[in-house]
């Protein structure tokens, strides 16, 4: 009894500080490692006092409840219970199962080798050379095979710990350039960047990504190289995307006021840093909209601002979305989508799972001829293998779009820059695709019409859509060439 009360309170102790510390389980290298070390050390105790293999299956038990105890506290589909749905198993797969073999199965095969080390002891104090259950062929065959089986397992654990370990990197930019993954510290929460330029000491270029809890590092580094010649490109991960996936919690903060206060704050890093009075600010699809607010709020802080795939209103266009995804799936004998997105009704929704149907389809919907992107620039999953991420963020790059979603998207409902921002007191510079998806071309147009700025230009990429910038990155170098060159005249 005394055995089970330290192994257990171990199990217990260890599921409470991991509930505490990464209750959507590890997301960092650090976290990573300390779970499998802990996780093991902890399997280990259980085996050894109990010289049973049921510790394989009680001391993780004891883990998992008390971790779930702790997830109570945070919220999303990464934590809550699962759903019956494509989304909700993603989540199931990429949340709690990616913190089942970085804990759970550390702990499993620890209370295997550790059950199995303590009974060879007591047996070898005992002066028993071996079972008399060895004799039976059939028994000894089966011991064989689960000790072949901890071993494979334990091999593709540690394969999998040190591919964990691996840090992600990004090539270098030259003799007098910049290239570096770091962060920046932003209201009380550090977020990812990645800092290319073939010049240090040349403008600087914020770019600000769209998907809530996506992440563009590699698709910048890939596709926006033109741009390195001529700005420091700073590509951030926003909060809950990425590298700054850690940095969701507390999920009840993220708000539409905290987004756009995080781009203001990443800025005046960068002013400070790189020594510059004003910088260029770049916004892509759902992160333009924070870019205009950005800039509205504080024209003194940029140059100019260049939007791409501009968002204008969230719950109109998202409308517009279901009423052609509904129409597409009646047309083409898709009833079962039909019925699903009647009985939704039209958007705005509450969580990210009633957003499932039209964010699997939206492509299908807007399709159009790519052969002018031989390299899969208007896939946002193109990238998925760039070096700019670890392992951990690769794996959680779904979670962390449906968790952040969740949080902030249907706070973001009551935008709409035809009403808020009829004006901006920068030069602005917009990127559209021919191809742009008609939800947000039809609302795109009315305000660019009406909006009122010192500089307003409109560049139409001919072969691109909502990822024209990425599609045909020789257009929006051609348009900050021209903003360059520009604010140099004065």
């Amino acid at each position: 009894m005394v055995g089970f009360r330290r192994w257990a309170g171990a199990a217990a102790g260890w599921g409470i500080v991991a509930g505490w510390w990464m209750p959507r389980g590890p997301l960092t290298s650090t976290q990573a490692l300390c779970s499998v070390a802990l996780s093991a050390a902890v399997g280990a105790l259980a085996g050894w006092l109990s010289r049973s293999r049921w510790s394989m299956a009680a001391a993780p038990a004891v883990f998992v409840a008390a971790v779930e105890v702790l997830r109570l506290r945070v919220d999303g589909p990464s934590v809550d219970a699962p759903h019956a749905s494509a989304f909700g198993l993603i989540a199931l797969v990429t949340g709690r199962g990616l913190h089942g073999l970085l804990s759970v199965l550390p702990m499993a095969l620890a209370a295997a080798y550790g059950a199995g080390f303590a009974r060879r002891r007591r047996d070898g104090l005992n002066g028993v050379r071996g079972s008399g259950r060895g004799r039976d062929g059939g028994r000894r065959g089966w011991r064989y095979a689960r000790r072949a089986a901890t071993g494979v397992l334990t091999a593709a654990l540690l394969a999998l710990t040190v591919a964990v370990a691996v840090p992600a990197r990004t090539p270098p930019a030259g003799p007098r350039g910049i290239a570096e993954l770091t962060r920046i510290a932003a209201n009380g929460h550090r977020l990812g960047v990645l800092i290319r330029g073939a010049d240090r000491t040349a403008p600087v270029l914020l770019f600000v990504p769209g998907t809530p809890g996506g992440s563009e590092l590699g698709a910048a580094r890939r596709y926006l190289g033109q741009l390195e010649r001529r700005f420091v490109v700073v590509t951030l991960d926003r909060r809950g995307g990425g590298s700054s996936y850690p940095a969701l919690d507390p999920a009840a903060t993220m708000t539409l006021d905290n987004a756009v206060a995080d781009v203001v704050a990443v800025t005046e890093a960068l002013r400070r840093r790189f020594h510059q009075e004003k910088i260029y600010l770049l916004g892509h699809s759902g992160g333009s909209l924070l870019g205009v607010l950005a800039v509205q709020r504080r024209p003194e802080l940029y140059r100019a601002y260049i939007g791409a795939g501009q968002a204008v209103d969230l719950r109109a266009g998202d409308r517009l979305c279901y009423a052609d995804v509904l129409a597409w799936a009646r047309a083409t004998g898709r009833s079962g989508l039909v019925r699903r997105l009647t009985a939704l009704g039209p958007p705005p929704y509450r969580d990210v799972y009633a957003y499932e149907p039209i964010m699997l389809h939206e492509n299908e919907v807007y399709d159009y001829d790519h052969t002018a992107d031989p390299g899969g620039a208007h896939d946002p999953f193109g990238s998925f293998g760039a070096p700019e991420s670890t392992l951990l963020q690769k794996a959680h790059t779904l979670t962390a779009v449906l968790d952040t979603w969740d949080a902030l998207y249907p706070r973001m409902q009551d935008v709409d820059l035809r009403r808020d921002v009829p004006r901006l007191d920068v030069p602005v510079y917009f990127v559209q695709g021919a191809h742009e998806m008609r939800c947000l071309a039809a609302l795109f147009t009315p305000w660019y019409d009406q909006l009122r700025a010192p500089v307003k230009e409109l560049t139409v990429a001919p072969a691109g859509g909502h990822r024209a910038i990425f599609e045909q990155p020789r257009i929006l170098a051609e348009v900050l060439d021209r903003a360059l060159t520009r604010a140099a005249r004065g």
